[in-house]
């Protein structure tokens, strides 16, 4: 973190950038830019530091992050009812929950994806993957899938309309994967010359971009907003204790929060060494469970969908581990949605229904149903 006098980190444009998109005109993306760097940002150092001290509650054991929303935003489906409808969902979720809830949606920014190979093959044609609206489109076209810079001006648009509708119901977040869009619209601020990203009050590292030696955890080292990083399988003790050393030299509380997706079979012999020795360092960090990305798999009708006792079965083992440590279970990190889609199997819904109603253009997330019958089994466990 940056005092505002002197930068301690090293700029992340001299490192690699994994995940970047192939831009194929560099110079319309310099533009777009400038243009970002020109407007407001969407959220101010105040509410930064606000969430900052809500999760430094959560970190103490005193409160509980919810933080859901969309796989990927779509620019399609900007619309205030969908918007009102997650916000609704994530409220009607935090009142059943027993402690008291910080709120944090996966919205107003979720528009970018890590992808785990940069081309797709149809009927032996490849084209570039589909990274999410703020580089390509889901068409199988070439025009389609052509990474185009002036997508972030309109996910900037879209961010802000998501906002506003928003403003003062809860928090916002994404994965900070498109540094070219986070370092246009992160600002110092006037007061204490630190840095914040101005493009929601939350950012994390997406478990392909941990990297020490990255641009991603460069980048996040410069700034003060409250951040997160995922840690999947392979992440060990020593990364993590590595990743407080890069992230949160100053041992703030609230200001990191890891975010284990380890998968439900996996999870009760993996999170207690982490948690043991991060515990044992003295970092006060917030631990939430992501449950749905190391559980996904292929329905026999070539959808990617999640098994809700799955789901439920990884936030047992992770609210387990936790309790027989000693320590808290902080938070839950979920992909969700207010409309009624047909994408994960549980709560009523068998791999004969995937095709009725299956509109992630990513991966698949819980219906509102199936969100609110989570919640109470957390509930439960919780208590």
């Amino acid at each position: 973190m940056s005092d505002g006098t002197v930068e301690t980190v090293p700029d992340w444009r001299t490192l690699v950038a994994r995940q970047r998109p192939p831009w194929p005109d560099e110079a319309r993306l310099g533009e777009v830019v400038a243009d970002l760097a020109a407007s407001p940002p969407l959220v101010t150092p105040e509410e930064c530091d606000a969430l900052t001290a809500r999760l430094a509650e959560v970190a103490a054991g005193r409160a509980f992050l919810l933080q859901g929303g969309d796989c990927a935003e779509r620019l399609d489906q900007l619309s205030a009812p969908a918007i009102e409808r997650k916000l609704g969902l994530l409220r009607r979720m935090a009142a059943i929950l027993p402690l008291p809830v910080v709120t944090v949606g996966r919205i107003a920014g979720q528009y970018a994806k890590p992808r785990s190979w940069p081309t797709e093959t149809v009927d032996g044609r490849a084209l570039p993957v589909y990274r999410g609206d703020a580089v390509n489109g889901t068409a199988f076209t070439e025009a389609e899938r052509r990474p185009d810079p002036d997508r972030l001006k309109s996910v900037y648009e879209a961010s802000k309309y998501t906002v506003d509708v928003l403003r003062g119901g809860m928090f916002v977040s994404h994965e900070g994967l498109l540094l070219d869009y986070e370092e246009a619209l992160t600002r110092r601020d006037p007061r204490t010359g630190r840095r914040y990203a101005g493009s929601g009050h939350l950012l994390w590292i997406g478990d392909r971009t941990r990297q020490l030696d990255g641009a991603h955890v460069a980048y996040f080292a410069s700034i003060d907003n409250p951040i997160a990083v995922k840690l999947g399988p392979s992440a060990t003790p020593e990364h993590a204790l590595a990743l407080i050393d890069r992230l949160d030299p100053d041992r703030t509380p609230g200001r990191l929060t890891f975010v284990v997706r380890l998968g439900a079979r996996r999870v009760r012999d993996l999170l207690p060494e982490l948690v043991e020795k991060v515990n044992a360092s003295g970092a006060s960090v917030v631990w939430a469970c992501d449950p749905m990305h190391g559980n996904t798999f292929q329905a026999p009708s070539r959808h990617k969908t999640r098994r809700c006792e799955d789901v439920l079965a990884e936030i047992t083992g992770f609210v387990e581990v936790h309790r027989a440590l000693g320590t808290h279970a902080g938070g839950l990190h979920v992909e969700l949605t207010g409309e009624d889609v047909t994408e994960c199997v549980g709560g009523g819904l068998t791999f004969d229904d995937l095709h009725r109603n299956y509109t992630s253009a990513c991966d698949p997330r819980l219906n509102a149903g199936q969100s609110l019958e989570l919640a109470f089994l957390v509930a439960d466990l919780l208590r």
